[in-house]
């Protein structure tokens, strides 16, 4: 645990000296309003849906850090509202922010192929937007530069220790020894960048890391849930079952519902499977320690949501927008 630990730590003190992230400028202070009332600015943020387990964290983060820089003369007034995985219901929210005339908005979109519909709408009405955690195209982050931004991990880069984690095993993860690695792929939504990144550059990354072929027996669409993950996990294991050597998960919270599969078939993770997510999620983390989990690779959500309202602070004073701001990942194995 000793290690996990030290490596969030290591990873959250590097973030602060890369300058991926800046303190509000002196103008983000603002200036009281006649009769001393503080200055005050409105920040509509709408996210994807609430019962994700890293988005709940995610906001409540976003939450917290601008109510942090609440001072006599500065005061956010944040709204946060649940899209409920419906791109209808986000575009509304987003026409009502419009409506409010919000100073800047936060958005964790749907649907990241919808992100040009948003973007001309937050151009139209002048208002910044921060994109947050689904990244939109490169050629939709072209639109109004200097306007919006996107922040986030480069989804590449969970792929790729992914398939390290695997590869650094001592047997490769190739338990019958046969020299092709069986896996069962668990995908959140194909229509997400993150999830197409992960799915493809975790096994490109673990053949070009181990050397081995690999054999993909089952890959299926979880949407990030962890009721799908056991359902898709267990209905693998039984169709193929020893013949699995890992289960691949684009987050946690399909990787504990294949946990659950995995357990009941009468499987152990670590001795006759293994596994692996993405978020480092408190539970997750803990079960790496007991060896019950193979590894995650932690998703940045306290660095990614206080970059993202530094940058919405930004876009308030009136400062140009950088079109992207990343934040590294880091992998999370066992001591």
């Amino acid at each position: 645990m000793k290690k996990i630990f030290a490596l969030l730590v290591t990873a959250l003190m590097v973030l602060s000296l890369v300058g991926c992230t800046s303190e509000p400028t002196p103008e983000a202070t603002g200036t009281p309003e006649a009769g001393g009332a503080a200055k005050e600015f409105n920040v509509g943020v709408s996210i994807y849906k609430f019962d994700d387990n890293f988005m709940t964290l995610y906001r409540q983060e976003i939450e917290a850090y601008f109510s942090e820089l609440n001072t006599e003369e500065v005061k956010y007034n944040v709204t946060v509202q649940d899209a409920k995985n419906d791109m209808a219901e986000q575009s509304a929210q987003i026409d009502a922010f419009i409506a409010q005339e919000v100073d800047v908005m936060i958005i964790n979109l749907v649907q990241s192929t919808s992100a040009a519909l948003a973007i001309e709408k937050c151009e139209s009405s002048g208002i910044p937007c921060i994109f947050i955690n689904r990244e939109p195209s490169e050629e939709d982050m072209k639109l109004n530069v200097g306007n919006i931004a996107y922040v986030g991990a480069d989804a590449r880069q969970s792929g790729k220790m992914q398939g390290e984690i695997i590869a650094d095993l001592d047997n490769k993860g190739d338990l019958n020894g046969d020299g092709v690695l069986s896996y069962v792929m668990v995908v959140g939504d194909p229509e997400n960048v993150d999830a197409q990144y992960r799915t493809e550059f975790s096994i490109s990354q673990y053949i070009e890391t181990s050397g081995l072929e690999v054999e993909k027996l089952d890959e299926q669409r979880g949407d990030w849930d962890i009721v799908r993950g056991q359902e898709i996990v267990a209905a693998a294991l039984a169709q193929h079952g020893d013949s699995i050597e890992v289960v691949f998960c684009n987050n946690d919270g399909m990787a504990l519902g294949a946990l659950q599969a995995i357990t009941a078939a009468g499987r152990v993770v670590g001795e006759d499977i293994y596994l692996v997510g993405v978020d480092a999620l408190d539970e997750v983390v803990d079960l790496i320690e007991t060896g019950e989990f193979t590894g995650t690779v932690l998703n940045d959500h306290i660095a990614q949501s206080h970059t993202a309202v530094d940058a919405a602070i930004s876009a308030i004073n009136g400062e140009a927008l950088e079109t992207y701001y990343w934040v590294d990942y880091v992998k999370v194995v066992k001591d």
